[in-house]
């Protein structure tokens, strides 16, 4: 079974899309027998796609750290919890237990940990897909910012062709598990 981790918003926009997508990735997963792996929350985005995925008997894996549990955002019909002890723990952990990695529309947390992924692929650690699901444009300020920093060259054009930016939802799925 493919295992995917969904970096993703605790935060639900007014936009219906990304409700939309959230379900439709959802759905995908179960249809395809992927397991997803994430934060381990009911709130936003995050809870949207794991409710999905447990109302269709889909595997989800949780990962989250204590000082997260504690506050009682901790999604309760999980496949599998996995408690960290912080969240350099959860991301180590999440990454190893991926095989590809999605950064769906979120906010600041979603950036530092698929930044995370980016850099660990650049240096070496992983050579796992991942990529950008770039609904609505949200994502096009930083397909700027990163062509800029290839550009000016901060960042090899080889690491800039690995970053996948897609906003067709079957397209950026095609990529990323090609």
């Amino acid at each position: 079974m493919k295992t995917i981790a969904v970096y993703c918003g605790s935060r639900i926009p007014n936009n219906p899309i990304y409700k939309e997508v959230a379900i439709e990735l959802a759905n995908y997963f179960v249809d395809n027998n992927i397991r997803l792996v994430y934060g381990g929350a009911t709130v936003g985005i995050m809870g949207i796609i794991a409710d999905e995925m447990i109302r269709l008997n889909g595997t989800v894996v949780g990962v989250m750290p204590k000082v997260l549990t504690e506050l009682e955002i901790l999604h309760p019909n999980l496949t599998e919890l996995i408690e960290t002890e912080d969240m350099h723990e959860r991301k180590k952990t999440m990454m190893d237990l991926a095989d590809a990695f999605i950064a769906f529309p979120g906010g600041c947390g979603t950036m530092e940990e698929i930044f995370e992924v980016i850099t660990w692929s650049q240096i070496g650690i992983h050579t796992k897909p991942y990529g950008f699901l770039n609904l609505d444009h949200f994502y096009d300020g930083i397909e700027t910012y990163l062509d800029t920093a290839t550009n000016t060259g901060f960042l090899s054009k080889e690491n800039r062709s690995n970053i996948i930016f897609e906003s067709n939802f079957d397209e950026f799925m095609n990529k990323l598990i090609a």
